[in-house]
């Protein structure tokens, strides 16, 4: 396992309370992962290279930018009118839940595609006291 940190800013479409507002979390994605074989050293994967893998992943498309729903016309339209902007657009909503679920099905099988590693579980930590986590299965 890896954890990796960043920090950025969504909403959620349709809730009910303060998260419906666009804001920012300080994240925390641990990504888990497995393999068949270990190389000769006794290794899945080398620390070193699922960091630069999924680091590199992070900061060039979730770090300090806003995840938003590929739906949320209001959200992406007041983004989109600040100068300069990142936006990450997500097909779902981006809750903790589906940015998890995002990360493993979708990110992972690309970043790690000739490691040899497997991601098996991905948890996104939204603050100190809340995550989500999801597994291959």
């Amino acid at each position: 396992m890896r954890r990796f940190t960043f920090c950025a800013g969504h909403r959620l479409v349709g809730h009910e309370g303060k998260c419906q507002n666009l804001h920012g979390h300080n994240y925390v994605l641990e990504v888990y992962v497995t393999g068949q074989e270990q190389d000769a050293i006794g290794r899945i994967l080398d620390f070193k290279q699922l960091k630069t893998r999924c680091k590199n992943w992070i900061d060039e498309h979730w770090d300090h930018a806003f995840v938003l729903w590929d739906q949320d016309e209001n959200g992406l339209a007041a983004i989109r009118s600040s100068q300069p902007h990142r936006i990450y657009e997500l097909d779902c909503n981006p809750t903790a839940e589906n940015m998890a679920k995002h990360f493993l099905e979708e990110i992972c099988p690309k970043i790690l595609g000739d490691s040899g590693a497997v991601a098996f579980k991905i948890r996104l930590w939204e603050s100190e006291e809340t995550y989500a986590e999801v597994t291959l299965g």
